[in-house]
């Protein structure tokens, strides 16, 4: 009996030492699993993370992209103006050569028509007053300024027929001479000014055969000036007051084009 107490006992023990060990085992299977769900919740948040991260990076592309081809549409732009101002200086530089040629064309006539009559009948000139002895250089001066005008300095040209002006007063080159001056500040942006001579031109020579195109070059600065309402007002009466004359066929066309 005290042999099978002692072999009783030997077997307790052993049973006791194998639960030890299956819970510690347990407690270890535990700790690695809790372990690999920490470290599998921090490859979640990681992922997430990094999800997050990279649809910024999207978002910071697209708005990149955008502003790229703001960029690109802006210079279209920019180059698409250029080109339109190369086309309208051109343009206002033919338009003044031709009114040059026009006018040089019409005051060659009339200094020949001028020296006709003279020659036909030289007491006529006490019909109409001659220009004060001080005003005899008043054609040399005004051809100074228009030379100037024609190389292309307007600034200068601007001082020429500004001078003439105050100068010549009552000199029958005054009217063409404020015509040029308008059209020397037309072509340096100094619309203001421009509208300013060619409305002094329509005041006190209506007649002139300068008035219709002072007219018109006045509803060009006014357009210039993003006044279509006033251009619209002044082109109008352009072609009422001056309806058989080209700058009222000129002004016909660009009534029809302006909104």
């Amino acid at each position: 009996m005290l042999a099978l107490a002692c072999v009783a006992g030997q077997g307790a023990q052993a049973q006791l030492f194998g639960d030890d060990q299956a819970r510690q085992a347990i407690l270890d299977l535990r700790q690695r699993f809790d372990q690999s769900v920490t470290a599998q919740n921090r490859l979640v948040e990681e992922n997430t993370q990094m999800r997050r991260s990279l649809l910024d990076l999207q978002q910071q592309i697209e708005s990149l992209r955008g502003e790229l081809a703001r960029g690109r549409g802006q210079e279209e732009q920019f180059t698409r103006d250029i080109g339109e101002l190369k086309r309208a200086q051109t343009g206002q530089q033919q338009t003044l050569e031709e009114r040059l040629r026009r006018l040089e064309s019409s005051e060659a006539s009339r200094a020949s028509n001028d020296a006709a009559a003279s020659t036909a009948a030289p007491t006529a000139s006490a019909a109409a007053p001659a220009l004060p002895a001080s005003d005899a250089g008043d054609k040399r001066d005004y051809d100074a300024a228009l030379a100037v005008f024609r190389a292309g300095d307007f600034k200068g040209a601007q001082t020429g027929f500004a001078s003439f002006i105050k100068r010549y007063p009552r000199s029958s080159l005054a009217p063409s001479a404020l015509f040029w001056l308008g059209n020397a500040q037309y072509a340096t942006r100094d619309y203001k000014e421009a509208i300013t001579n060619f409305r002094s031109l329509l005041t006190a020579s209506p007649n002139h055969q300068r008035a219709p195109e002072a007219m018109l070059s006045i509803a060009n600065c006014q357009i210039e000036l993003k006044d279509s309402r006033a251009a619209r007002a002044t082109l109008e009466s352009l072609v009422k007051t001056y309806p058989q004359s080209e700058a009222a066929q000129a002004g016909r066309e660009r009534l029809s084009r302006l909104k």
